[in-house]
């Protein structure tokens, strides 16, 4: 599979929760966990897409911090607790569609730091890439307005 393809995934995974926001986390090339917000159906404040995906991956190796080298592919740029929970995790390299800036439907509870920032103040070496398919991304802020969540 390729980045693109990875990307669809995490679309899909987007559609599924009826939300904005869908994750995946490869490595190696292959698909390891993927999921979608599940704030409003979970009722918790903190499921978002990715977080959803890091717990997972860290119940599937039983460590919070699973070893090797993995890329999050989200529809969104990470928040700020989405950043800091990918570096607490180890997630080396982050890769998403669309940012704040990209989207007119400004969720009134984001924290304005970009992910970039967070991942600036590490001590660790991390990759984040913007802009794939932006527009499937965007267009997932038509058919799923914040407001509407």
């Amino acid at each position: 599979m390729n980045p693109e393809a990875f990307m669809h995934l995490a679309i899909e995974e987007a559609r599924k929760s009826q939300t904005p926001f869908g994750a995946v986390i490869v490595q190696e090339g292959e698909v390891i966990e993927q999921a979608g917000n599940t704030v409003q159906t979970d009722q918790d404040p903190v499921c978002h897409a990715e977080v959803n995906a890091i717990r997972q991956l860290a119940k599937r190796f039983g460590n919070a911090a699973p070893s090797g080298s993995y890329t999050l592919y989200s529809t969104c740029e990470p928040c700020a607790m989405c950043a800091a929970t990918c570096l607490w995790a180890g997630i080396q390299h982050i890769v998403y569609g669309v940012g704040s800036a990209d989207f007119a439907d400004g969720n009134p509870n984001m924290i304005d730091i970009p992910c970039e920032e967070v991942f600036q103040r590490s001590p660790k070496q991390y990759t984040i890439e913007n802009g794939l398919l932006r527009d499937a991304c965007k267009q997932l802020h038509q058919e799923f307005p914040l407001e509407d969540l």
